[in-house]
Protein backbone atom coordinates (compact mmCIF):
# COMPACT_ATOMS: atom_id res chain seq x y z
CA UNK A 1 0.00 0.00 0.00
CA UNK A 2 1.27 3.45 -0.93
CA UNK A 3 1.58 6.07 1.81
CA UNK A 4 0.50 9.50 0.57
CA UNK A 5 0.93 12.96 2.09
CA UNK A 6 -1.38 15.97 1.90
CA UNK A 7 -2.54 19.19 3.55
CA UNK A 8 -5.89 19.00 1.73
CA UNK A 9 -7.99 18.00 4.75
CA UNK A 10 -11.27 18.91 3.07
CA UNK A 11 -11.50 15.77 0.98
CA UNK A 12 -11.60 13.50 4.04
CA UNK A 13 -14.77 12.68 5.96
CA UNK A 14 -15.99 10.55 8.82
CA UNK A 15 -17.70 7.30 7.91
CA UNK A 16 -21.38 7.01 8.82
CA UNK A 17 -21.92 5.10 12.06
CA UNK A 18 -18.47 5.72 13.49
CA UNK A 19 -18.34 6.51 17.18
CA UNK A 20 -18.68 10.02 18.56
CA UNK A 21 -15.36 11.80 19.01
CA UNK A 22 -13.86 11.58 22.48
CA UNK A 23 -12.88 15.13 23.44
CA UNK A 24 -10.58 14.07 26.27
CA UNK A 25 -8.72 11.76 23.88
CA UNK A 26 -8.47 14.57 21.31
CA UNK A 27 -7.03 16.93 23.93
CA UNK A 28 -4.42 14.35 24.97
CA UNK A 29 -3.42 13.81 21.33
CA UNK A 30 -3.26 17.55 20.73
CA UNK A 31 -0.91 18.09 23.66
CA UNK A 32 1.31 15.24 22.51
CA UNK A 33 1.36 16.17 18.81
CA UNK A 34 2.00 19.84 19.55
CA UNK A 35 5.14 18.89 21.43
CA UNK A 36 6.36 16.07 19.20
CA UNK A 37 4.59 15.06 15.99
CA UNK A 38 5.57 11.45 15.43
CA UNK A 39 4.90 9.80 12.09
CA UNK A 40 1.38 8.34 11.93
CA UNK A 41 -0.81 7.07 9.09
CA UNK A 42 -4.58 7.45 8.64
CA UNK A 43 -6.44 4.62 6.90
CA UNK A 44 -9.21 5.63 4.47
CA UNK A 45 -11.32 3.97 1.76
CA UNK A 46 -11.67 5.02 -1.88
CA UNK A 47 -14.27 7.64 -0.86
CA UNK A 48 -11.81 9.17 1.62
CA UNK A 49 -13.98 8.04 4.52
CA UNK A 50 -11.77 7.58 7.58
CA UNK A 51 -11.58 3.92 8.58
CA UNK A 52 -8.94 4.30 11.29
CA UNK A 53 -7.60 7.48 12.85
CA UNK A 54 -10.50 9.93 13.11
CA UNK A 55 -9.17 11.41 16.38
CA UNK A 56 -5.67 11.80 14.96
CA UNK A 57 -7.11 13.35 11.80
CA UNK A 58 -9.01 15.93 13.88
CA UNK A 59 -5.83 17.00 15.70
CA UNK A 60 -3.65 16.98 12.56
CA UNK A 61 -6.16 19.24 10.82
CA UNK A 62 -6.43 21.57 13.80
CA UNK A 63 -2.64 21.89 14.11
CA UNK A 64 -2.16 22.16 10.31
CA UNK A 65 0.27 19.25 10.26
CA UNK A 66 1.06 17.06 7.24
CA UNK A 67 -1.44 14.21 6.91
CA UNK A 68 -0.12 10.80 5.91
CA UNK A 69 -2.73 8.35 4.69
CA UNK A 70 -3.25 5.01 2.97
CA UNK A 71 -6.23 4.18 0.73
CA UNK A 72 -7.75 0.73 1.12
CA UNK A 73 -10.55 0.19 -1.37
CA UNK A 74 -13.69 -1.60 -0.23
CA UNK A 75 -13.24 -0.87 3.47
CA UNK A 76 -16.40 0.14 5.35
CA UNK A 77 -17.89 0.37 8.84
CA UNK A 78 -17.33 -3.36 9.32
CA UNK A 79 -13.56 -2.87 9.04
CA UNK A 80 -13.80 0.08 11.44
CA UNK A 81 -15.35 -2.26 14.01
CA UNK A 82 -12.85 -5.05 13.38
CA UNK A 83 -9.90 -2.69 13.78
CA UNK A 84 -11.26 -1.24 16.99
CA UNK A 85 -12.22 -4.64 18.41
CA UNK A 86 -8.60 -5.67 18.07
CA UNK A 87 -7.52 -2.42 19.72
CA UNK A 88 -10.19 -2.88 22.40
CA UNK A 89 -11.24 0.75 22.01
CA UNK A 90 -14.93 0.50 21.23
CA UNK A 91 -17.52 0.23 23.99
CA UNK A 92 -21.08 -1.07 23.75
CA UNK A 93 -22.21 2.56 23.85
CA UNK A 94 -20.04 3.29 20.79
CA UNK A 95 -21.62 0.43 18.84
CA UNK A 96 -25.12 1.46 19.89
CA UNK A 97 -24.63 5.08 18.87
CA UNK A 98 -22.95 4.09 15.62
CA UNK A 99 -25.81 1.90 14.43
CA UNK A 100 -28.35 4.47 15.62
CA UNK A 101 -26.56 7.08 13.49
CA UNK A 102 -26.99 4.73 10.54
CA UNK A 103 -30.73 4.52 11.26
CA UNK A 104 -30.92 0.83 12.23
CA UNK A 105 -34.47 0.46 13.54
CA UNK A 106 -33.78 -2.21 16.18
CA UNK A 107 -30.91 -0.15 17.57
CA UNK A 108 -33.05 2.99 17.74
CA UNK A 109 -35.68 1.03 19.71
CA UNK A 110 -32.92 -0.43 21.87
CA UNK A 111 -31.58 3.04 22.68
CA UNK A 112 -35.07 4.27 23.59
CA UNK A 113 -35.62 1.24 25.85
CA UNK A 114 -32.24 1.74 27.52
CA UNK A 115 -32.91 5.44 28.14
CA UNK A 116 -36.49 4.90 29.34
CA UNK A 117 -35.58 2.32 31.97
CA UNK A 118 -32.01 3.48 32.75
CA UNK A 119 -30.42 0.10 32.11
CA UNK A 120 -27.06 -1.21 30.93
CA UNK A 121 -26.60 -2.59 27.42
CA UNK A 122 -26.20 -6.11 28.86
CA UNK A 123 -29.51 -5.92 30.72
CA UNK A 124 -31.27 -4.54 27.66
CA UNK A 125 -29.91 -7.42 25.59
CA UNK A 126 -31.30 -9.93 28.10
CA UNK A 127 -34.71 -8.27 28.11
CA UNK A 128 -35.09 -7.47 24.43
CA UNK A 129 -33.77 -10.76 23.09
CA UNK A 130 -35.74 -12.95 25.54
CA UNK A 131 -32.71 -13.91 27.56
CA UNK A 132 -30.41 -13.78 24.58
CA UNK A 133 -28.14 -16.37 23.04
CA UNK A 134 -24.49 -16.95 23.79
CA UNK A 135 -23.46 -14.85 20.80
CA UNK A 136 -25.99 -12.05 21.35
CA UNK A 137 -23.31 -9.58 22.44
CA UNK A 138 -21.29 -10.30 19.29
CA UNK A 139 -24.34 -9.97 17.05
CA UNK A 140 -25.04 -6.62 18.74
CA UNK A 141 -21.54 -5.42 17.79
CA UNK A 142 -21.94 -6.66 14.21
CA UNK A 143 -25.16 -4.69 13.64
CA UNK A 144 -27.31 -7.84 13.62
CA UNK A 145 -29.42 -7.12 16.72
CA UNK A 146 -33.02 -8.35 16.44
CA UNK A 147 -35.56 -7.40 19.11
CA UNK A 148 -37.95 -10.26 19.82
CA UNK A 149 -40.86 -8.53 21.58
CA UNK A 150 -40.49 -4.90 22.66
CA UNK A 151 -43.85 -4.77 24.45
CA UNK A 152 -43.15 -7.93 26.43
CA UNK A 153 -39.72 -6.62 27.41
CA UNK A 154 -41.31 -3.37 28.61
CA UNK A 155 -43.91 -5.25 30.63
CA UNK A 156 -41.24 -7.46 32.20
CA UNK A 157 -38.91 -4.64 33.21
CA UNK A 158 -41.78 -2.59 34.61
CA UNK A 159 -42.71 -5.53 36.85
CA UNK A 160 -39.10 -5.90 37.94
CA UNK A 161 -38.63 -2.19 38.65
CA UNK A 162 -41.86 -2.09 40.66
CA UNK A 163 -40.06 -4.21 43.27
CA UNK A 164 -37.71 -1.34 44.13
CA UNK A 165 -39.85 -0.56 47.18
CA UNK A 166 -38.59 -3.84 48.64
CA UNK A 167 -35.14 -4.11 47.09
CA UNK A 168 -32.70 -1.45 45.83
CA UNK A 169 -30.88 -3.85 43.50
CA UNK A 170 -33.66 -4.30 40.95
CA UNK A 171 -31.36 -3.12 38.12
CA UNK A 172 -28.60 -5.58 38.97
CA UNK A 173 -27.89 -7.94 36.08
CA UNK A 174 -28.13 -11.00 38.32
CA UNK A 175 -31.57 -10.00 39.60
CA UNK A 176 -32.97 -9.14 36.18
CA UNK A 177 -31.69 -12.42 34.73
CA UNK A 178 -33.25 -14.32 37.65
CA UNK A 179 -36.63 -12.65 37.19
CA UNK A 180 -36.62 -13.29 33.45
CA UNK A 181 -36.01 -16.96 34.15
CA UNK A 182 -38.86 -17.04 36.68
CA UNK A 183 -41.27 -15.36 34.27
CA UNK A 184 -40.86 -18.44 32.06
CA UNK A 185 -41.59 -20.81 34.96
CA UNK A 186 -45.22 -21.97 35.04
CA UNK A 187 -44.98 -22.43 38.83
CA UNK A 188 -44.18 -18.75 39.37
CA UNK A 189 -46.82 -16.04 39.84
CA UNK A 190 -45.55 -12.48 40.01
CA UNK A 191 -48.63 -11.35 41.95
CA UNK A 192 -48.11 -14.07 44.55
CA UNK A 193 -44.45 -13.04 44.85
CA UNK A 194 -45.40 -9.39 45.42
CA UNK A 195 -47.87 -10.37 48.15
CA UNK A 196 -45.16 -12.45 49.83
CA UNK A 197 -42.77 -9.49 49.70
CA UNK A 198 -45.35 -7.23 51.34
CA UNK A 199 -45.15 -9.52 54.37
CA UNK A 200 -41.34 -9.78 54.14
CA UNK A 201 -40.28 -6.34 52.89
CA UNK A 202 -36.59 -6.77 53.77
CA UNK A 203 -36.14 -10.37 52.62
CA UNK A 204 -34.65 -9.62 49.20
CA UNK A 205 -30.89 -9.06 49.32
CA UNK A 206 -27.98 -9.16 46.85
CA UNK A 207 -26.89 -12.64 45.77
CA UNK A 208 -23.77 -13.71 43.93
CA UNK A 209 -25.45 -15.42 40.97
CA UNK A 210 -28.76 -16.38 39.36
CA UNK A 211 -28.94 -19.73 41.14
CA UNK A 212 -28.69 -18.29 44.65
CA UNK A 213 -31.05 -15.45 43.74
CA UNK A 214 -33.76 -17.87 42.61
CA UNK A 215 -33.13 -19.99 45.69
CA UNK A 216 -33.78 -16.92 47.88
CA UNK A 217 -36.89 -15.99 45.90
CA UNK A 218 -38.17 -19.54 46.27
CA UNK A 219 -37.70 -19.28 50.04
CA UNK A 220 -39.63 -15.99 50.13
CA UNK A 221 -42.31 -17.39 47.81
CA UNK A 222 -42.86 -20.49 49.98
CA UNK A 223 -42.92 -18.70 53.32
CA UNK A 224 -45.77 -20.18 55.44
CA UNK A 225 -46.90 -22.35 52.52
CA UNK A 226 -47.99 -25.89 53.32
CA UNK A 227 -47.37 -27.00 49.77
CA UNK A 228 -43.94 -25.83 48.72
CA UNK A 229 -43.40 -24.66 45.13
CA UNK A 230 -40.19 -25.54 43.33
CA UNK A 231 -38.91 -22.53 41.36
CA UNK A 232 -35.38 -23.75 40.75
CA UNK A 233 -36.17 -26.40 38.13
Amino acid sequence: MKIQKTFDYGKFKNIGGNRIKNLSHINRLKASMSENYLFTVILVNENFEIIDGQHRFHVIQELNLPLYYVVKEGYSLNEVHLLNQNAKNWTNEDYLQGYCDLGYDDYLKFKLFKKTYKLTVSNCLSLLTSGGKENTAQLFKEGKLKINDYNLASANIEKILSLNVYYEGVRRRTFISSMLKLFKNDNFSFDVFVNKLKRQPTALVDCVNVETTIELIEKIYNNKNRNKVNLRF
